[in-house]
């Protein structure tokens, strides 16, 4: 469904529709990042999943790009150069050794993150390759050491199951992860080393999803695959994702690192917007005769010009010994205003390379002829128009800071500029808390990636191979429509599905015959309830589970002090016996329910309907876990109807 002109214009986010996604051609595929379980880091035997933000050094280095094997430059790689960042990284003994540092060669890649890559690419009937051949891929922005990632390719094809289709896989690879980054001030940025090196997982889709909700589901099923292996971390960090979308006529554009799946749908949308009315903007340009051929700009020294001018930032900055650069966008005028994201315009485009590239964090680093604040006064904007020879039908631009991140960002500004009588530049961008998008570099190209000599490839034997086939889980697609035919919700049959638990389940169903909805319930809320005990409910084994299990099903632990069963059998290593409760005898119980009626005879009840419920309340509480709550009800409502008789 074409649309002439780009006149199509975003409706707010909850009211686009499936047929507004298709007119502008949205398109979008995926990333996905999952740290894997293993004991140890990929290439070196540190230990991984330790966390900590205490360190014993600190290491500082410079990146600098390096040629690829075709002797050619990385776009990414010369972004980064120009930052001139220092980067410091802070070192914990426990978790980081010389390999991380680039000061010894590295071990053989780790066999057991090699068998849980194999084994999840095999649920998505990926071709597994015959070789896996290891390769540097090429990191400026200091968030590994070395200055580049080690990766491979584990597997090529595959297919996801998503409502009546499947999303095509392009490949799953094995690589070690980056460091946490834990500020990045002016020409300085800092990582905690902890998380570096350990193994994770990358799944590339095609860009075969349709609308923004599409992206979010998939990313979901994804993270479902992989989870029903129980052989991956969970947790804050342990999966991010990064989206990439396009538009009709326009380029993909990768927006990286997202944390949440539940921020996808907006993200996406905003990301359309973004480029769809760059493509917009791109027109406008055009129709005022500005093409990459006809695009004038240029930049001038204004320092001694605005040391009197009313905004402040400036005159501190220049009273610090900066300077100030004025930009001129020939034929711009009122573009910066133009909207590209929810709540966004075009002159943050220009924002945000100053802040990423000359590296001047501190906001507001721009100020703008366009803008219809007061920040500088109409007067002072006709001096500077006279100054640089400039007109009505021009944008000025103000940049300060140093006079070589003003050369900087003033180059960069140009740059930008006329990047968008081109369209939509290739980008890697940030995903923001408001769920717009930001710029974080220049999209890598293929220069990025090269051969690492260090590693020979690895011959995968079909005796490996086969091995992990026959020991493959059932897929969770298939579990869940299992439970769902149980009579358990969609919900709860998801959440049961890449439980650890979920094989037990089905085994406590089909020989102890127990209630299918309140066992779901123990599975899955169970573990939120240890949590806030600080223990764990995965450290039970399954026969033990299964025990407790059996000994509720015979009578032996009520319903109300199962929870209880399970906290002490974590505490105790394994469950026993003489965990079980001392249950209350029918004597005595009946004893406990005459004097609850005695005492209650004090007390004014307005509502004879309830007698019953207090009382059994009263009970329960004297005998705790010692009692079933639904026989205590029982007898106290039988002796309340021979008392009435």
């Amino acid at each position: 469904m074409e649309i002439d002109n780009f006149d199509f214009e975003f409706k707010p986010f909850e009211k686009m529709t499936d047929e507004d996604y298709a007119k502008i051609g949205f398109k979008s595929g995926l990333e996905v990042h999952q740290q894997i379980l293993t004991e140890k880091k990929l290439f070196c035997r540190c230990p991984a999943g330790h966390y900590s933000d205490k360190y014993n050094a600190e290491i500082l280095r410079h990146m600098r790009p390096t040629l690829s094997e075709l002797g050619e430059y990385d776009g990414t790689a010369l972004m980064e150069f120009k930052t001139k960042k220092e980067i410091l990284y802070h070192i914990n003994y426990e978790t980081v050794c010389t390999y991380e540092m680039d000061d010894t060669p590295p071990f053989p890649m780790n066999d057991q993150a090699l068998d849980i890559a194999i084994e999840i690419s095999m649920l998505y009937g990926a071709h597994i390759t015959d070789e896996v051949h290891i390769a540097r891929k090429q990191y400026l922005d200091g968030s590994i050491p070395t200055g580049f990632q080690r990766t491979a390719i584990i597997s090529v094809g595959g297919q996801i199951p998503y409502k009546d289709r499947f999303i095509n896989v392009i490949q799953l690879s094995l690589e070690e992860d980056a460091c946490r980054e834990f500020s990045d001030i002016g020409h300085q940025r800092t990582y905690l080393t902890d998380r570096l090196g350990m193994p994770l997982i990358e799944t590339v889709t095609a860009p075969e999803m349709r609308t923004p909700q599409e992206v979010a589901d998939v990313n979901k099923i994804i993270s479902q695959i992989a989870r029903c292996t129980h052989k991956v971390r969970t947790g804050i960090g342990a999966g991010r994702e990064d989206v990439n979308v396009s538009v009709r006529g326009g380029t993909r554009s990768e927006i990286k690192g997202v944390s949440h799946i539940e921020m996808i749908p907006k993200l996406t949308y905003n990301e359309a917007m973004r480029q769809w009315n760059l493509l917009r903007l791109r027109e406008e340009l055009k129709r005022r005769g500005i093409t990459p051929d006809t695009f004038q700009a240029k930049y001038t020294d204004v320092t001694k010009l605005m040391r009197h001018s009313h905004f402040f930032p400036i005159t501190q900055a220049i009273s610090e010994g900066l300077s100030v650069k004025c930009i001129v966008l020939k034929g711009f005028r009122g573009l910066l205003h133009w909207q590209t994201q929810t709540d966004t315009y075009f002159s943050k485009e220009f924002s945000d390379r100053v802040r990423v590239i000359a590296c001047l964090t501190t906001l507001p680093n721009i100020v703008h002829s366009d803008s219809q604040s007061e920040f500088i006064q109409s007067s002072e904007w006709s001096t500077l128009r006279k100054f640089t020879g400039s007109n009505e039908d021009d944008t000025l631009l103000l940049v300060w800071g140093s006079n070589q991140d003003t050369d900087t960002a003033a180059k960069e500004v140009i740059i930008r500029a006329k990047e968008a009588t081109i369209g939509i530049p290739n980008e890697t961008r940030q995903a923001l808390e408001d769920c717009t998008t930001g710029f974080e570099r220049i999209l890598p190209g293929p220069q990025r990636m090269y051969p690492d000599t260090d590693l020979p490839p690895i011959v995968l034997k079909q005796e490996r191979i086969d091995n992990i086939k026959n020991n493959l889980p059932i897929p969770f697609w298939e579990k869940k429509s299992y439970f769902q035919s149980l009579g358990l919700d969609e919900v709860t049959s998801d959440q049961l599905a890449v439980s650890k638990y979920s094989n037990l389940f089905q085994k406590l169903v089909n020989e102890l015959k127990i209630d299918i909805q309140f066992t779901a319930n123990v599975m899955i809320n169970y573990p939120k309830k240890l949590k806030k005990h600080n223990l764990d409910f995965n450290a039970i084994e399954e026969n033990d589970l299964y025990e407790i299990f059996k000994n509720f099903v015979n009578g032996k632990i009520p319903k109300e002090s199962l929870f209880e069963i399970i906290r002490k059998t974590i505490i105790n290593g394994k469950f026993s016996d003489e965990l079980l409760p001392e249950l209350c005898s029918q004597s005595e119980l009946q004893a406990e329910i005459h004097q609850a009626i005695a005492e209650l005879q004090s007390i004014k009840i307005n509502n004879g309907q309830a007698k019953d419920k207090l009382l059994t309340a009263i009970v329960m509480k004297k005998l705790r876990y010692r009692a079933n709550g639904n026989e205590v009800h029982k007898l106290i409502t039988d002796i309340l109807q021979k008392q009435e008789n």
